[in-house]
């Protein structure tokens, strides 16, 4: 788990994809690698998701690739098998967390109240996805709820772009965000891969300005 924290907190900002169709998955990820940003998480939202994480786990092996709107175990099982790094779910269900702990799978599973957050640290975590961000008060809300709790860092996500990315970064209780103005499923669906290689490459420089 510590592993793949470290990473996500590198990185910093963690494209948060959703694709309608598996063929667009390489074209994608040529296009986030070429944009400096090599991470995706590809959400359960689609059928083609399994098949993408396959895809993009073989040609790009050094990619940062999680799985996301991991709603079962089920699904924990097969994002793991085709390749995905570790699990992150917009709620947190503790059987699907339990399941994916006793698998040792690294697993975010998402909260936005205190309640959710003791519940995750009853299960053992402290790294925890805070959802929806900017629809739950933003930066001053993950303040407010992160002082009781001094060890848990989260990762917010929804709402995030590159115009409030910096302020997140900046707030001590954020190892991460999850964004997807990079990689909507219009750029996507209409192939302009150029555009999502701009947009990522504008996102790295954000990521890094804000930690100068």
């Amino acid at each position: 788990m510590e592993r793949i924290i470290n990473r996500l907190r590198e990185t910093g900002v963690i494209p948060v994809i959703k694709l309608d169709k598996a063929s667009d998955a390489l074209p994608l990820a040529e296009a986030l690698e070429k944009g400096g940003l090599c991470a995706a998480e590809v959400t359960f939202r689609t059928d083609a998701a399994e098949d993408a994480i396959k895809l993009i786990s073989s040609a790009y092996p050094g990619f940062l690739l999680v799985a996301g709107t991991v709603l079962t175990a089920d699904q924990a099982d097969r994002a793991m098998a085709a390749g995905a790094q570790a699990i992150v779910s917009p709620g947190l269900n503790p059987a699907v967390v339990s399941h994916c702990l006793a698998r040792s799978y690294p697993v975010i599973p998402g909260v936005c109240t205190p309640s959710e957050i003791e519940t995750g640290l009853a299960l053992g975590l402290e790294y925890l996805k805070f959802f929806p961000a900017e629809a739950m008060g933003g930066v001053k809300t993950i303040k407010a709820v992160s002082a009781p709790y001094p060890n848990v860092r989260f990762m917010p996500t929804g709402g995030i772009s590159a115009q409030n990315l910096k302020d997140y970064l900046a707030c001590g209780a954020v190892f991460a965000c999850g964004g997807s103005w990079m990689v909507s499923s219009g750029l996507i669906n209409e192939g302009r891969f150029e555009e999502i290689t701009a947009l990522a490459a504008d996102a790295v420089k954000i990521v890094k300005e804000s930690r100068i």
